[in-house]
């Protein structure tokens, strides 16, 4: 029997699909769907990876159950839908998309409501008179979890999807708990947020199934191929690559040069080069190569030429790979840690 593809679970339908997309066609890594309304893909880059597309909260199901052995969606999801911890691992927390917070929101009529402690108060109001908070929300164990915590009791949640913005407006809730990336939806609802009622900050991760990357080294060497290839392309946003010619006696005087401006130290330095020029005559020209941040380009160039730098040529940079990445030695120690 052929032995099972490496599974990675990708989130479909919306912006998440979009954005996860996105990156990882940035990182190097184009999803591949033969058909639209087909929901297994490829990537390419790495052939041996069938690509599952699939909800969000499926995603993590899948991965806990062993059914996809890594995937990427909202860490909201894998909160609320992640058991104990111990069949799904986080392999990297901050994929830089999908940001969002999960937070409590009232009504803007609610003067007198705008505070946790605010809203616990209603509460043991509502108690005395037999009738709960009602709360709106598809994260029951977050939102019970917080609630208790925050002694905002007694409660009753409703079980909603969709427009929740919509429920104290049509009377079947009182509040809602829900995901919001700007405020704006909520505001538009005429909902304000509570303060001190976040409870949870999200953004897309990459998980993995524990006894998969324990027991199968083809799953893992794919995780450190994905880990790789994130990490890299995230350290290099924000950072451009520039190359310049300039005069001088050697490398050494050359590199003083770049020294003397605060902006061309590059990562850990300049590499420089000879110029090799039709008058073999002539050895007194050098290539530099530096990595800038965004923010200092237009500073870097003119430090560049004011140190007589021609001829210069900037390029975003896609990809900074240094040592092993960070991400996946903490897996490893979590495998090797595991008392299975």
């Amino acid at each position: 029997m052929r032995e099972r593809m490496i599974r990675l679970g990708l989130p479909t339908k919306g912006r998440m699909e979009e954005e996860t997309l996105t990156f990882l066609e940035r990182c190097g890594l184009r999803v591949v769907k033969p058909n639209p309304r087909q929901y297994v893909a490829s990537i390419p880059a790495i052939p041996e990876l069938e690509v599952w597309l699939q909800r969000s909260v499926d995603i993590v199901r899948k991965v806990y159950y062993g059914d996809v052995d890594l995937g990427i969606t909202g860490y909201d999801s894998v909160a609320e839908h992640g058991g104990n911890g111990r069949d799904i691992l986080i392999l990297h927390d901050q994929l830089g998309f999908g940001t969002c917070r999960l937070v409590l929101a009232v009504p803007d009529e609610w003067d007198e409501i705008n505070s946790v402690e605010d809203l616990a108060q209603l509460a043991h109001r509502r108690a005395e008179e037999g009738r709960p908070l009602r709360i709106g929300t598809k994260y029951e164990r977050l939102v019970s979890a917080f609630l208790t915590q925050h002694a905002i009791v007694p409660y009753q949640l409703i079980w909603a999807e969709g427009a929740l913005e919509a429920g104290p407006h049509m009377g079947y809730v009182d509040l809602i708990a829900d995901l919001t990336a700007s405020g704006v939806t909520l505001r538009e609802n005429h909902l304000k947020e509570v303060q001190g009622g976040t409870l949870l900050h999200s953004q897309a991760c990459l998980i993995g199934n524990r006894r998969a990357l324990k027991q199968r080294p083809e799953v893992l060497a794919v995780a450190k191929q994905l880990l790789e290839f994130f990490e890299a392309h995230l350290r290099a946003t924000g950072y451009h690559a520039i190359i310049a010619n300039i005069k001088g006696e050697s490398p050494e005087a050359v590199a003083q040069k770049v020294f003397s401006q605060p902006d061309l130290g590059g990562l850990k330095g300049p590499t420089i080069a000879p110029v090799y020029l039709r008058d073999v005559h002539d050895r007194s020209w050098y290539a530099i190569s530096i990595i800038v941040r965004q923010e200092r380009l237009v500073q870097a160039v003119q430090q560049l030429r004011a140190i007589g730098g021609s001829g210069v040529v900037v390029t975003p940079a896609t990809y900074i790979f240094e040592d092993e990445p960070a991400t996946y030695r903490r897996l490893v120690a979590a495998l090797e840690e595991d008392p299975e």
